[in-house]
């Protein structure tokens, strides 16, 4: 194996995570396939600007501090190979137009946030989310089977917003569960939504038309507070809205609003704040479900992440393209 400019092949791989991160995307034998590609180093997650210097490969993580704007800051960092999804706050988009190649292992979380948004859209459409809060909360039999009866995925119009990675896998799930799904997403092919068995949908007729409403697209600037006063209120009188994304894609009062009016019901595993602050008016709403951003959090997820990025260091190696490569042309739109 050769890298172009790596003196034999052999590289130092910094490790800039937190060591409990680290053992958990990288078993024995993922570990041992790393230590073939080259020496590798840790940092706990400190960000030491020495070892990142000294390094030709960083792997980052949750919880790793900022790389810097400029490129002659990182050494001969050559590629930064990030072991969850977004990279924004993490990697500047400066960093990628000189040159350090980048690559996420968002696909690697993929199957498990999917499932988690899948979970939210049958206890909604149930109501069991006020089904164990008579059940738990008020040890009361009788209110708990007085909840009104529910529906099932079969035959439910469930419109997603964001054909990401994540929302394909939901997508998936939901279809193979018979639902029909409206998607939007104007970056999605017209053949690719074919493959897919969506159906391609303006944003304001998805959301007045379909009585859950799964969002899975990126923050950029074209979604930030996407969904309004005004497009939250064409959700259809006790429908069911599910967000796994990000929280920026909702204007939060006007949310909070809609909820406090009982009209419609929510799923929510991410917010502006996290942790939630004591005083947030999310908590103890009776319509909503609360998860604290644990989307990604299982065990299969971290080693398909670990596994993505050795696959990844082990392509940089060859000088291969990377597979999960985000470039300067795609990285408002990925990133």
């Amino acid at each position: 194996m050769a890298v172009s400019g790596v003196a034999d092949g052999r590289i130092t791989i910094a490790l800039d995570l937190r060591d409990e991160l680290a053992d958990d995307l990288f078993d024995a034998a993922l570990l041992a396939r790393l230590a073939a590609c080259g020496a590798v180093v840790r940092t706990g997650g400190s960000g030491d600007a020495a070892v990142r210097a000294g390094a030709d490969v960083l792997v980052t993580g949750w919880g790793t501090p900022p790389l810097p704007e400029r490129r002659e800051a990182l050494g001969r960092v050559r590629l930064v190979a990030h072991s969850a999804g977004t990279v924004r706050r993490l990697v500047p988009k400066s960093l990628v137009a000189d040159g350090v190649s980048l690559s996420h292992a968002a696909a690697g979380m993929a199957r498990s946030v999917a499932e988690l948004a899948l979970w939210f859209t049958i206890g909604h459409l149930r109501s069991l989310h006020s089904v164990e809060r008579a059940m738990h909360g008020g040890r009361d039999w009788a209110a708990a089977q007085a909840v009104p009866l529910g529906t099932t995925v079969a035959g439910t119009r469930i419109g997603v917003v964001g054909a990401s990675r994540v929302g394909r896998v939901y997508i998936e799930l939901v279809r193979a569960l018979g639902a029909t799904v409206p998607v939007y997403d104007p970056y999605l092919p017209e053949a690719e939504a074919e493959r897919l068995g969506v159906v391609p949908t303006p944003l304001d007729e998805l959301l007045a038309g379909c009585p859950v409403v799964a969002l899975h697209a990126p923050v950029t600037d074209e979604t930030r507070g996407m969904l309004d006063a005004r497009r939250l209120a064409l959700i259809p009188d006790g429908g069911v809205l599910v967000n796994t994304a990000r929280s920026a894609l909702i204007d939060g009062p006007a949310l909070v609003a809609e909820l406090r009016s009982g009209r419609i019901s929510a799923a929510l595993d991410v917010f502006d704040d996290e942790p939630l602050t004591p005083g947030d008016p999310l908590w103890g709403l009776p319509n909503v479900t609360l998860t604290p951003h644990i989307g990604a959090a299982t065990r299969h997820s971290r080693r398909t992440q670990g596994a993505i990025v050795v696959a990844e260091i082990e392509r940089f190696l060859r000088d291969e393209p990377l597979e999960h490569a985000i470039r300067a042309d795609t990285y408002d739109r990925l990133a």
